[in-house]
Parts: structure tokens; C-alpha cells; sequence
């Protein structure tokens, strides 16, 4: 559908981006730019919030040693992550596509876990596998060590985006000509000549994708470095939530959070323009899977290797959430017993549940007005540009009269899940050739009717794609939970973090119980919601999104 024909159908959720990302933001750049704190009527937050230059306020930050350190920092662990996570997950997703090995379907599914787990759940599953106290942490650290160590927030950030760089990878090797292979073998090429010549060069847009969706991630994860790295390696956004819920420092927050915008703008300008590239029908005549042959010894090891890379980065972390939570006193299992825990539980569906049904309506609007237009494409990922800290902190700033709306919290949620909902929907409508809407057209239907018979059944596995992440992603919110965060509205994430900041083993052990819960009743939100395998082999599904 084109963009001049459904002008009133891209209005609603590009206007509803505008009012919950857009205004934010700007009120952030002018309160950052100007410091003033004349929006909250008080004397007691005027230190330090003089009118600030530009020059000196917002450039300075780089003077600051302790500032440039922590955004130094924050770059530096998300390249070292993203780097790492391709290194990794190439290899592995060229095994992938390549082979076919007895559990090669059940390891592409179970490879999507990670990136659905909640991000306070994924760094308590770091820390029990990895942690000082961990399966394998306890051999790793020395006697007496303290556990602070910049590694453990790499591992987080591997854990929770290494599935990202793999099936990406895998659909790119994937949907690669026979034929063009063929003909490369036929003129004397070897596999590996064949794989630097061919190949990879055309996973390469693909994986170049992936590899801007993880640095995103990394950059502005607040979760993840809040418990893995803490103030030792705290990240920019650990420090902007530092800034405003601790020290009141609202001015040199709105600055760091600029820079932070800045970085993560430019990596999402570059993800909409490559992902228009990656959004091809697949070819006719793809490269057949190899059966792999335990007898030969490349194939068993390839194979094998896979295997260790997955277990030891992605699965393992999850089972030693359960393994502690099933080594649990029962005094910390009767957490499950409690009200409080309950109506964690009933928060986390209700906010989740209406944030779904209104991402996903203005998700698919947002497609639909222009699949094929980068800039638009862009737009709809301004929630990504935009972390869940400066959402609500941009929120705060803009609208503190309305903190105590439910309906706030549950606009915030929605705002960030659009993305998840918009973006396969998108690549799976610009991967439709036009002319069956041309057909549809010139046998006299309408824009709407040809919309609902033609593309909407076969975009249907990418929408249920969207939903199953973003309802995920919703279940397991923590940034925008913890700024908005009323008593009555305490989700289960919320609810984690509060045992944890209480002292003694017993609350340890009821966050590792009420994590448990928290995977479970993600994981099984998503299975229900995701596409069937034999949904997911459709000709276009949008599997070209990272």
C-alpha cells in the first residue's frame, strides 16, 4: 500500500511516536541545553542549574573525568560485545544454514530465548552462571574477590543479543542461489575461496543489520548494566537514572542523555537503511542442507561446536536461574504465596495485555503507510533510538502533573513496543513483489480490499512474530517500570529488584524464585503467540529482521 493512499492510516502512529517519543525528547534537548528548571516551580533544585551554554554545559560533559569515563565506557563495552557476538555467531549460523543435524530446528528455536527473557532476569541468570556465586563463577574468582569485573556485563550483553547475530546470519546464508554457488565451483573456486567470495558477501547486509540492532542494545541497556556492572562499571544510562532518582542532578542528565540520543540516532539510521536491503523475496533455488555425517570428523566437530557456543552463552545462564531457584529454601518459596507477588503478577499482565493490543494496531498501521520508505521506516524506530530511561525521564520532564496516570505507564510500554511490532511487518511487506498488488489492482480492487486479501494473510506469521517479542519485551520491562513506579503498580520485575536491594539470603533467594517465575511465564507467553514452524517456512515472513 502506498504511502499517498493510506496518509490517514500513518497519521495515528506517527502522531502518537511524535507526542510520546518526539516532545519528550525535545524538552529533554532544551532542558539539557538551557538548564532550567523552571517546570518544577522550586528553589531547592537551582544549584548547579544556571543557565548553561551550549559550549559549556553540553560539550563540557567531555571534561569532566568521571563523565568521558562512563561514556567512553558505555561505547567501548557495546563494540566489544557486538564484536564478540559476531565472531561467534557467523560462524555458528554458517553451520546452521549449511547443515542438517538431528535438533538443527529445536536449536534455531531455543536460540530466540535470550533475546525474550526479561533483561532483570537475563542479568540474574548471568550472575548464577557467571557471577562470583555462580556454577561456574565460584572457580573463576579468587578467594575473597568481590566479583566486580567488566566481563560479566559482556556476558550479559552476549547472553542477551548473540541469537540476534545467529538468525540473522542464518537467514542470510540461507537465501543464497544454488545456481550462483554452482557456477562458482564449475570455474575452479574452492568452498572457502567460494564462502569470502560469495557468500558471506551476500549474509553481509543481513549481518551488518544485526550487528547495528546489538550495538543499539548495548548502548542504551539500562537492566543489564545496572546489576552486572554496577557503579564500579556503571554505564551512561546507569548514571542518567543515578543522576535523577539519587542526586537530583536533572541538568547534566538531560546533557549525557544528548549524547547518548546522538550515538544511538546515527546507529538507527544506518539499521532502517540496511534493513530496506535485506528485505528480498527469496530466491527459487536456495543451497540444499548438507546431512551431516557424524562419521566425518569436520562435520561431528562443526556440529559439536555449535552446540558448546549455545549451551555455555545462551542456555546454560537460564538453567542456573532454575538450578538456584529449585535449591531454594521453602521459606523463600512461599514468596509465591504471598499477595504482594500476586499482584506483581496481575500488574505485569494488565499493563502488558493493553500496552500489546494498542503496539500492535499502530505497529501494523505504521507498516502498512510505508514499507518501502526508509525514512518512515526510521521514524517508527525512533522508540529504539530513544532508551527506556530517557523515555521516562523525558516523560518526567515534559508531563510530571500526569506521573500518578496508569495510563502513562501503559503509553510508555506501547511506545517502545511499537518497534518490535512495525519493523517485520515492514520487511515482510516490502518483501512482497509489487505486481500481486498490481494484479489485485487491475482486476478492480480497492487499496483496502487488495490490502486484506492480498498482503495482510501473508504478512499474518510476521505480526504474530512482532506481538510474541513485543509481549516478551513488555512482561519483562524494567527502565520505565522502576521511573514510573508507583507502590500499587509494582510489576514483577520491579518487585525482583526490591528483593535485591533488601539485605540478607533469604531475599536473594526469593528473587532467584520470583525470576523463575518471571522466565517461565515469558517463555510461555511467547511460544503461545509465536508462528509455528511450518507458519514460519512461508514464502515471506519478514525473517530478514534482526
Amino acid at each position: 500500500m502506498q504511502l499517498r493512499s493510506s496518509f490517514w492510516v500513518g497519521v495515528w502512529p506517527g502522531a502518537f511516536i511524535a507526542v510520546m517519543a518526539l516532545l519528550p525528547m525535545l524538552k529533554l534537548m532544551w532542558f539539557g541545553v538551557y538548564g532550567s528548571y523552571a517546570s518544577f516551580g522550586t528553589e531547592a533544585l537551582s544549584d548547579g542549574g544556571a543557565q548553561l551554554g551550549f559550549w559549556q554545559g553540553w560539550l563540557g560533559l567531555w571534561a569532566d573525568d568521571y563523565m568521558r569515563s562512563r561514556m567512553v565506557w558505555s561505547i567501548t563495552q557495546a563494540a566489544v560485545s557486538t564484536a564478540l557476538a559476531c565472531l561467534l555467531g557467523v560462524p555458528v549460523a554458517y553451520v546452521i544454514a549449511r547443515h542438517d543435524f538431528a535438533g538443527r530446528d529445536a536449536l534455531l528455536r531455543l536460540m530466540m530465548l535470550p533475546f525474550v527473557v526479561p533483561t532483570l532476569v537475563a542479568a540474574m541468570g548471568v550472575l548464577a552462571w557467571w557471577g562470583p556465586n555462580g556454577v561456574v563463577g565460584n572457580y573463576l574468582y579468587a578467594p575473597g574477590s568481590d566479583g566486580d569485573s567488566p566481563w560479566l556485563l559482556i556476558a550479559g550483553n552476549l547472553f542477551f543479543n548473540l541469537c540476534v547475530i545467529v538468525r540473522a546470519a542464518v537467514y542470510g546464508f540461507s537465501a543464497q542461489s544454488a545456481t550462483r554457488l554452482a557456477a562458482a565451483r564449475s570455474l575452479g573456486a574452492t568452498p572457502w575461496r567460494a564462502f569470502w567470495r560469495i557468500e558471506l558477501p551476500s549474509a553481509a547486509p543481513h549481518i551488518y543489520s544485526a550487528a547495528c540492532l546489538v550495538l543499539l542494545y548495548c548502548l542504551g541497556g539500562f537492566g543489564l548494566a545496572l546489576l552486572l556492572g554496577g557503579q564500579t562499571y556503571a554505564t551512561a544510562e546507569v548514571v542518567i537514572y543515578t543522576l535523577v532518582a539519587h542526586e537530583l542532578e536533572l541538568v547534566l542528565a538531560s546533557q549525557l542523555a544528548l549524547w547518548m540520543l546522538a550515538m544511538t540516532g546515527v546507529l538507527v539510521a544506518m539499521y532502517a537503511k540496511l534493513q530496506l536491503s535485506t528485505a528480498q523475496p527469496r530466491l527459487a533455488q536456495l543451497v540444499a542442507l548438507r546431512v551431516t555425517r557424524w562419521s566425518h570428523v569436520g562435520d561431528a566437530v562443526a556440529v559439536l561446536w555449535v552446540w558448546l557456543v549455545c549451551v555455555l552463552v545462551g542456555f546454560a545462564p537460564l538453567l542456573a536461574i532454575a538450578l538456584k531457584a529449585a535449591t531454594a529454601s521453602s521459606e523463600a518459596w512461599g514468596v509465591l504465596w504471598q499477595a504482594d507477588t500476586w499482584q506483581a503478577v496481575a500488574n505485569t499482565l494488565r499493563f502488558s495485555g493493553a500496552a500489546l493490543v494498542a503496539a500492535t494496531v499502530l505497529g501494523v498501521m505504521h507498516a502498512a503507510c510505508g514499507a518501502r520508505l526508509w525514512w518512515w521506516r526510521m521514524w517508527g524506530m525512533l522508540p529504539l533510538m530513544i532508551s527506556p530511561i530517557m523515555v521516562a525521564f523525558g516523560l518526567l520532564l515534559l508531563v510530571p502533573q500526569w506521573l500518578d496516570q496508569w495510563g502513562l505507564l501503559v503509553a510508555a510500554y506501547t511506545l517502545l513496543a511499537i518497534p518490535l511490532v512495525s519493523q517485520p511487518v515492514a520487511t515482510a511487506l516490502a518483501a512482497l513483489p509489487p505486481s500481486w498488488l498490481q494484479a489485485a489492482r487491475s482486476l478492480g480492487a480497492t487499496p483496502a480490499r487488495a490490502w486484506w486479501r492480498v498482503s495482510w494473510p501473508l504478512v499474518v506469521p510476521a505480526v504474530r512474530r512482532g506481538m510474541a517479542f513485543a509481549m516478551a519485551s513488555m512482561l519483562g520491562e524494567f527502565a520505565v517500570s522502576l521511573f514510573l513506579n508507583r507502590p500499587e503498580w509494582t510489576t514483577l520485575t520491579t518487585y525482583i529488584y526490591q528483593h535485591l536491594g533488601r539485605p540478607g539470603s533469604l531475599q536473594l533467594e526469593r528473587a532467584w524464585v520470583l525470576s523463575a517465575l518471571l522466565l517461565g511465564l515469558t517463555v510461555l507467553v511467547f511460544v503461545c503467540i509465536e508462528p509455528s514452524k511450518k507458519t514460519n517456512n512461508a514464502v515471506v515472513t519478514g525473517a530478514g529482521s534482526a
